[in-house]
């Protein structure tokens, strides 16, 4: 008996310990293929697809380093490294802490969340019934209604200030408060109502600032503290927190930013006491756990932070496709929820799907990160089959080279920048360009544009379809830009 046992259980070993090798086999694989065949949104139609290396795209984009994260299965599936923390420093590792941006906001949301299942903060009220140390002034006009904690997390509350620039190493920081009061040392405007809360979508830090303060009085607690045991320690986000500054026991093992150019931004990371809307330093797989508990919380089987019911009421969506705290895509049949961030010389993205533990993770220390994050993302959805995130696939067509000549021009895109058409060597290049003279330009490449028809063309690093509107007189009007089933009308300057 005790020999057959000895011999049954090491036959178990030896099948897990087989099972374990295929499976990092394949892991290995999925890996190597994300990291040789990065993929841009759109492919031409019977042509080898055209891929790039994530090594060639980071020297491209002058982007010294990133880090990744996937979850397959609801389990951290890989978290690897790549490139350096800082310039000419030490290499990135799954454990190095980069600033989320805005990926701080829905951590946040969830520490609120948490305050209103415990009685401390209500949804629905006047959040002025919960602010002490400030109060949100009355908006103006037609603008007099009270704004909640709901309309700030949905950005649908009509407050002010789209995001926040932080302060350089040297700048006076200024308080919560002299931030909320858009006075200096602040750097950005007051924060106040501008529109009727609750009928329209408009993106506000500044809700999220007022919310850090809510929650602050409403807690009694500094919000590091508040966000460490309310949230972080409960997932078990051992490599984040919303100390601002970083300190400085974290800082050998934190990322340092980057401009355009790959240039270290002098003095290094940014302060931002707005905690709670750009605050967060975290690490990939740390942003996944705090997805995974959110996925569990859903079907209640683990609510370490908030219940069920509230984790669904994060992911309904609502105005501009946002729950509360999280944009929301994907299919009816199969959601997803996620948020990007952008602070000065850091990017990140991160989606999980409702269902079956799947997620991906992607942040960067430099301020190109917004081009190379979505091939990395597409790319893993690819690898993983996804649903969401695929190649589009348009036909090229040939048209009459006589007609380029005539849409070569200077667009008014928006503010501050331009979209410049070029006609070289028979081909029409576009790049977004400064639109007026700056100290310190603009760093965006051309790309070639492709005809699906003579006037309508298209890009491989963009899902966006352009139309040339000419007069009778074949002179071109303007542009439309179609993306995400609208258009959009750009003037010839």
């Amino acid at each position: 008996m005790t020999r057959i046992a000895a011999t049954s259980g090491g036959l178990a070993v030896l099948l897990i310990s087989t099972s374990l090798q295929a499976q990092d086999a394949i892991v290995a694989r999925r890996i190597a293929h994300i990291e040789k065949e990065l993929l841009g949104p759109v492919q031409i139609s019977g042509m080898a697809f055209e891929t790039h290396t994530l090594a060639e795209r980071m020297a491209e984009m002058h982007i010294p380093g990133i880090s990744i994260a996937v979850m397959h299965k609801g389990r951290i599936d890989w978290a690897k490294g790549y490139g350096v923390a800082s310039v000419g420093g030490a290499a990135v590792a799954p454990e190095t802490r980069f600033q989320a941006g805005s990926i701080s906001k829905p951590v946040a949301a969830l520490a609120a969340l948490r305050l209103v299942e415990q009685g401390k903060l209500s949804l629905d009220a006047d959040i002025n019934d919960s602010l002490k140390s400030w109060k949100l002034p009355p908006g103006e006009g037609a603008n007099t209604k009270p704004v909640t904690l709901r309309e700030l997390l949905t950005h649908t509350g009509g407050t002010t200030v789209h995001g926040f620039p932080g302060y350089a190493a040297g700048d006076d920081v200024p308080t919560l408060v002299q931030v909320l009061n858009g006075e200096k040392p602040a750097n950005t405007a007051p924060i106040r109502i501008e529109a009727p809360p609750a009928e329209k979508w408009n993106y506000s830090g500044g809700g999220y600032t007022i919310m850090q303060q809510a929650m602050i009085d409403a807690s009694g607690e500094d919000f590091p503290t508040l966000l460490e045991h309310s949230v972080l320690a409960p997932m078990g986000m051992t490599h984040s927190t919303y100390h601002q500054p970083l300190p400085d026991q974290f800082r050998a093992v934190a990322a340092a930013p980057n401009n355009d150019k790959g240039e270290p931004i002098k003095g290094g990371a940014h302060t931002y006491p707005e905690m709670a809307a750009a605050g967060l330093w975290t690490t990939p797989s740390d942003i996944l756990l705090f997805a995974r508990e959110i996925q569990t919380s859903l079907n209640g089987k683990s609510n370490h932070v908030i219940s069920a019911k509230m984790a669904r009421a994060m992911v309904t969506s609502g105005l501009g496709g946002w729950g509360l705290g999280l944009k929301i895509d994907g299919s009816p049949d199969n959601p997803r929820f996620g948020h990007g961030g952008d602070n000065v010389g850091f990017h990140g993205l991160f989606f999980a799907y409702e269902k079956d533990g799947e997620g991906a993770v992607v942040m960067t220390n430099g301020d190109q990160g917004p081009r190379l994050v979505p091939e990395i993302m597409r790319t893993i959805a690819m690898e993983y089959k996804w649903p969401d995130d695929r190649v589009l696939l348009r036909k090229a067509v040939k048209i009459d080279p006589a007609i380029l000549p005539r849409y070569a021009g200077t667009y008014a895109w928006m503010p501050k920048f331009d979209m410049k058409i070029t006609l070289e060597n028979g081909r029409l290049l576009l790049q977004t360009v400064d639109s007026e003279p700056v100290a310190r330009p603009a760093h965006f490449p051309q790309s070639p544009l492709y005809a699906e028809a003579d006037k309508k063309f298209f890009l491989l690093d963009s899902p966006a379809e352009i139309e040339i509107v000419t007069n009778t007189a074949g002179q071109t009007e303007y542009l439309l830009v179609h993306e995400g089933g609208q258009s959009r009308k750009i003037m010839r300057k």
